[in-house]
């Protein structure tokens, strides 16, 4: 086994994944932990950084099969926003947004965060009557976000098509003014070199393939590619692959995978001012800071662990995107993707200690991941350091499904999946 110390490579500016693998330090990473992190994404990363800056423990490992970001956290279209339907969604995405309004400044690093707003857009009755009840629910829990008449959407975002003649015509549309953006492997590298500051082992290119439990039934040990390790507790944060990692504990997880679909345009001088998603038209845009358009489409119908997706969701995607904005029609695409996404029944995330003691689990969170980034990593650290939910996680546990208190957010969020 290998330690990486990434702090010295990101004060030298050296955050690509190439000067990642040219750089290992090998002091010899110690074979027992107090806590073992599954996934080096940006939850994973999350969760130890705050385990070390809040609960002071830092004797951690976070293990990554791959690269540190290189799986959901490098595949995502990078919108933060928290105005979702139920009041459990809520608490937990709005504590995700508070924390990232001020994360660059915690971390010391520029997360690139930008709350240029996310237009939410309706084009017939019921989207309507929906996105007004978003508005009332998000204003009765504390969330801004208010309702716009077509004019006022094309005066928020000039390029939209408001008057043509269009299949699907705006008739309106809910804003979340501190909705945007962020940078999302920037968000894994603060994580990392703020968690590697205070102690954490950060080890690349070390996939787990067993999960050692004693006699009592509580887990002891990881094993990876490199080695065994000893653990007290061990989080699970690998999104696309959490049924696999728990499944070697004997966990079972109701649990789905689906490719989700993203591309970028080629770079352009800044045109697109904010994030606008469609429910109907299934498509949501907005604009990086290098200029690509960043266009998200849709999952595949069927459960898989494939990075890539059908040809005919994108096409349908960049229709309704030209529609929408007609100007887009003379640029090109740059590059496409898939990743994987791990879905629940009721489309709502598990964040929660397991019937198995020392095993903790974090997924489930289909498209709703990234936003929830800061969050995720703060109640999950909580909930590992205490071993109890914090109050705002408490409801996602996997009991959930026994017993039947369901977070249907399927039909909630801005592009149902």
């Amino acid at each position: 086994m290998q330690h990486f110390s990434l702090l010295s490579l990101i004060k030298a500016g050296l955050t690509d994944q190439s000067h990642w693998q040219r750089q290992w330090r090998s002091p010899g990473p110690k074979s027992v932990y107090d806590v073992v992190i599954v996934g080096g994404g940006a939850h994973g990363l999350a969760t130890a950084y705050y385990l070390a800056a809040k609960h002071g423990i830092s004797n951690v490992a976070v293990l990554e099969k791959g690269w540190l970001g290189g799986g959901n956290t490098g595949r995502n279209t990078t919108i933060i926003r928290s105005n979702y339907l139920f009041d459990e969604s809520a608490r937990l995405y709005e504590h995700a947004l508070k924390l990232w309004e001020n994360l660059s400044a915690s971390l010391n690093y520029n997360v690139m965060y930008s709350p240029r707003g996310v237009l939410m857009l309706a084009h017939n009755i019921h989207d309507v009557q929906v996105f007004k009840r978003h508005v009332h629910s998000n204003r009765l829990n504390g969330i801004d976000n208010e309702w716009l008449t077509p004019e006022q959407c094309k005066v928020f975002c000039p390029p939209l098509n408001v008057g043509g003649a269009m299949r699907y015509p705006i008739l309106g549309g809910a804003l979340q003014r501190r909705g945007g953006t962020a940078r999302h492997d920037a968000v894994a590298w603060g994580y990392a070199r703020g968690a590697d500051s205070r102690g954490v082992d950060i080890i690349e290119n070390c996939e787990v393939t067993g999960i050692r439990r004693g006699n009592s039934g509580a887990v002891e040990a990881v094993e990876t590619s490199r080695g065994i390790i000893h653990a007290k507790k061990i989080g699970i944060v690998a999104a696309g692959n959490t049924s696999v990692v728990a499944g070697m504990a004997g966990l079972r997880l109701p649990l789905e995978s689906f490719p989700l679909q993203a591309l970028v345009s080629e770079p352009v001088k800044p045109i697109f001012p904010c994030v606008v998603m469609s429910n109907t038209i299934h498509a949501y845009i907005s604009q990086s800071d290098k200029g690509e358009l960043v266009i998200g489409a849709g999952t595949d119908a069927y459960t898989s662990y494939s990075q890539r997706g059908g040809l005919h969701i994108a096409n349908h995607t960049l229709d309704a995107i030209c529609e929408l904005v007609p100007m887009f029609r003379r640029l090109r695409m740059l590059r496409n993707w898939g990743g994987v996404v791990d879905v629940t029944p009721d489309r709502s995330p598990i964040v929660a200690k397991t019937p198995i003691p020392g095993l903790y689990i974090n997924c489930g969170w289909g498209t709703g991941g990234f936003k929830a980034t800061p969050g995720s990593g703060d109640v999950f650290a909580w909930t590992i350091a205490k071993d109890e939910p914090h109050p705002i996680n408490a409801p996602f546990t996997i009991e959930r499904f026994r017993d039947g208190f369901l977070i249907d957010e399927a039909a909630a969020v801005a592009v149902a999946h």
